[in-house]
């Protein structure tokens, strides 16, 4: 994993060699809240390393909603609290065996174990859950109000476009941005689930709800970020879907 870098006063971010996938690092006086850790069983382990070679302990982790690559966790990391909105801690349970079969098999068993094995519940450090069902059932951004800063879940990317197909409900990703609208006004930093860390929080709001609502009204978008891998589908599903 490449080595953290600090987007903000106490945040950190690493970036994953595949997908773009960002794991993100609240520091409050030597305690970790990790969020999203990810995605490669070396990099999980490098990270590990890594904090601990910082004298950082991990305190507590929060996984932003039920899709398989952002349920990982390591031993090294501890045995800690580990977060959720209700509906993804319920999903991590009832849809174990997919998210499983999701994992490939290059994870351990150790880390397929722990996968998933979250609680209903909010962290202690000073964050707001901001909780929604636009990517996925209680799919959650957690705001950072000192540092200002949007973790977003995968929403928000400057690579992907907006995917509300879990389940496959486009109303409900347009209420979903409607309640980030406020925060992505405020925030400073806005960190994707992939993607790159940007200072354009509200540009980036902007955008995936004119790309929404075009395809809504004509059937069509210029978006640029249909020329991303895997998006040209996306955007077809999209307009399947609201056809």
């Amino acid at each position: 994993m490449p080595a953290l870098r600090e987007v903000a006063p106490g945040v950190l971010v690493a970036t994953s060699r595949v997908m773009q996938m960002n794991t993100t690092v609240v520091v409050d006086s030597g305690r970790v809240l990790l969020i999203d850790p990810g995605w490669m069983p070396d990099e999980l382990d490098a990270l590990a390393v890594t904090l601990r070679e910082r004298g950082l302990t991990v305190a507590e982790g929060f996984a932003t909603h039920a899709h398989h690559d952002h349920l990982l966790w390591h031993p090294w990391f501890g045995e800690v609290p580990r977060w959720a909105s209700a509906r993804t801690a319920e999903l991590a349970v009832v849809e174990r065996e997919a998210l499983v079969s999701a994992l490939g098999p290059e994870l351990p068993a150790e880390l397929v174990e722990l996968m998933g094995r979250v609680d209903a519940g909010s962290p202690t450090f000073d964050v707001e859950l901001v909780v929604h069902d636009g990517h996925a059932p209680g799919h959650t951004a957690v705001w950072l109000p000192g540092p200002r800063v949007l973790v977003a879940g995968d929403m928000l990317s400057d690579v992907e476009l907006p995917l509300p197909f879990d389940p496959d409900d486009v109303p409900a990703y347009e209420r979903a941005l409607e309640i980030l609208e406020p925060y992505a006004r405020a925030a400073r930093v806005v960190i994707p689930g992939h993607g790159n860390v940007g200072t354009d929080p509200f540009a980036r709001w902007e955008a995936d709800r004119r790309y929404i609502a075009d395809v809504r009204r004509t059937g069509e978008s210029d978006d640029p970020r249909r020329a991303n891998a895997g998006m040209e589908e996306e955007y077809a599903r999209l307009r399947e879907l609201l056809a």
